[in-house]
């Protein structure tokens, strides 16, 4: 529990219906602000942080140490509020699902200092704490099969042990874990991975990946568009079965 938070609302004679009133999100929502990860997005964050006068930093002192760049931060946010998460990669394992030496191998021979690196790659862990949280979301994630096959890094004992860390998840009643085989026909994940996620309060967010800087979406039409990507998408997934046989033959081509 974050005592800080706690200790300021009852100072300030707030509830979580209070400030949700206040803020203008779901009482659900203000209610998880006072569990351990869970942070405002940061269009909220000074607005709490003024109700319960207290500096955001006193309430959330994770945010000073934050390493992730600051362009994604929004997401990385709505991550931990949201009830479902639903992804499709066409390149990379998920960052939710990744081992730290495959985190490392992704962000490797770029521009990026040893320093940038180590920063990213444990920015990139500590979110994998959500899916193994009390009541975190459900992350429904399909992959395209090249995920699989392609190497990262150097060394194939790398891939061995990241497909067997995605074996190991599948175990956790916080993923769904889907592929797309290499014989499906052309079909509309080849146009880029995305993410979309469900929020307490029912809104949808998405989360669009590109070469740059990712796009953050909330617009009804963006949205639209994406669900349905995503259940065509999904109809050319294997079913869970399936999907493990085909992950379990993946990982034993590594070794």
């Amino acid at each position: 529990m974050n005592h800080a938070v706690v200790a300021a609302m009852a100072e300030a004679g707030h509830t979580a219906e209070s400030l949700a009133e206040r803020v203008g999100v779901h009482p659900k929502t203000a209610a998880r602000w006072v569990n351990p990860g869970h942070i405002p997005q940061g269009r909220h964050r000074a607005q709490v942080a003024k109700l319960l006068e207290r500096d955001v930093d006193v309430l959330w002192p994770d945010i000073a140490r934050r390493r992730e760049p600051i362009w994604f931060r929004p997401w990385v946010d709505i991550e931990r509020e949201a009830t479902t998460l639903r992804a499709f990669e066409l390149a990379w394992v998920p960052g939710l699902l990744q081992t730290e030496a495959y985190a490392r191998a992704t962000l490797a021979g770029g521009v990026l200092t040893a320093g940038q690196v180590d920063d990213l790659v444990a920015a990139r862990l500590d979110r994998q704490a959500v899916l193994t949280r009390d009541r975190g979301p459900l992350l429904v994630a399909v992959l395209d099969e090249g995920v699989l096959r392609r190497r990262v890094g150097n060394d194939r004992s790398l891939m061995a042990a990241q497909l067997a860390h995605l074996l190991a998840c599948t175990d956790l009643p916080t993923l769904q874990l889907h592929v797309v085989p290499a014989d499906a026909p052309s079909y509309p994940g080849l146009d880029g991975p995305f993410s979309i996620a469900d929020l307490p309060d029912g809104k949808r967010v998405a989360h669009v990946d590109s070469a740059a800087e990712a796009q953050i979406l909330d617009q009804a039409s963006a949205l639209v568009r994406l669900e349905r990507r995503w259940e065509r998408i999904r109809g050319e997934a294997l079913p869970r079965g399936r999907t493990l046989d085909l992950l379990r033959e993946a990982a034993a081509s590594w070794t």
